[in-house]
């Protein structure tokens, strides 16, 4: 959930809502007079909030502006665990990042640390997404920022989402390739909920593992959409059972009422397992 970098009641209240990260702002929601300001109260909330498990993510200015090295320097040094990088087009790019949060790491001594998210924000980005994908050991996924990608691509936003269907193709095929995660752009109109549900379910398909929102209204709708159904629990669990004892019998051969399961279907049993304990539904004890 993004969170504007210049507004501290926001920025202390935001875990009440549960989301899986907090992005805190300090690029597009901050105007140029309080980049400095931004900075500093984004830096003692990092310090102060207890947010608890809560993953907190920071997007930086671009390190060819005057922010964006202070900005690394402050939320490093503030315990950050994602830094997400804007308007992201080239592997370089992530490599000059990973060398500023390194020197701050190198003077804290906890090299590694800190995480990096790239956004992918233009057709250059996408041509280069596996690159980007890959540049960084510390890189954990890759974002699509769909307002700027279309007005680079010199079209406009639809409720369809035509447009941005190369861009999120690509941007999973490159995670998958890659081994991090895809997360999709967010919706901004608060007053389609309806139209909203529709694109979760739609990027849901396409295989992400998630969206960005700016509102805690949309949270329920993206937990919904993404946690499992109860059969399709049940039944990954009986497959996920069978490959147990088969194991134990020292078989190879995996049948589930009746039919040959295979590798695809298992690691797709793994996955709706896994999304069923990070939706809450299940517990790593529930499996024992």
């Amino acid at each position: 959930m993004f969170v504007p970098g210049n507004n501290p009641g926001m920025m202390a209240d935001a875990y009440i809502y549960g989301p899986d990260s907090i992005m805190l702002d300090l690029e597009d929601s901050v105007t140029m007079a309080e980049k400095d300001t931004a900075r500093l109260l984004v830096y003692n909330a990092l310090k102060t909030i207890d947010y608890g498990d809560t993953e907190m993510v920071v997007r930086i200015n671009p390190l060819n502006t005057p922010y964006g090295k202070k900005d690394i320097e402050a939320v490093v040094k503030a315990g950050v665990d994602v830094i997400r990088m804007p308007k992201t087009e080239t592997a370089e790019e992530v490599i000059e990042v990973e060398r500023e949060i390194e020197k701050v790491e190198k003077e804290l001594g906890c090299v590694g640390r800190t995480q990096i998210m790239a956004a992918i924000e233009s057709a250059l980005g996408v041509v280069n997404a596996y690159a980007i994908a890959t540049a960084s050991k510390r890189m954990m996924g890759i974002a699509l920022g769909a307002e700027d990608y279309s007005a680079n691509l010199k079209t406009q936003r639809t409720p369809e989402g035509s447009e941005l269907l190369l861009a999120r193709e690509t941007i999973v095929v490159a995670a998958r390739a890659a081994g991090i995660d895809a997360l999709d752009t967010v919706y901004s109109n608060l007053n389609d909920m309806e139209t909203f549900r529709n694109e979760v379910e739609a990027i849901k398909k396409l295989g992400f593992d998630g969206k960005s929102i700016i509102n805690p209204r949309q949270i329920e709708v993206v937990n919904e959409v993404f946690a499992p159904k109860e059969k399709d629990i049940q039944k990954s669990l009986t497959i996920l059972a069978a490959i147990k004892e088969a194991e134990k019998k020292g078989s190879g051969v995996i049948a589930v009422n009746g039919k040959m399961v295979d590798r695809p279907v298992v690691l797709r049993a793994q996955r709706t397992i896994d999304l069923a304990i990070a939706s809450g539904i299940l517990t790593k004890e529930d499996l024992q």
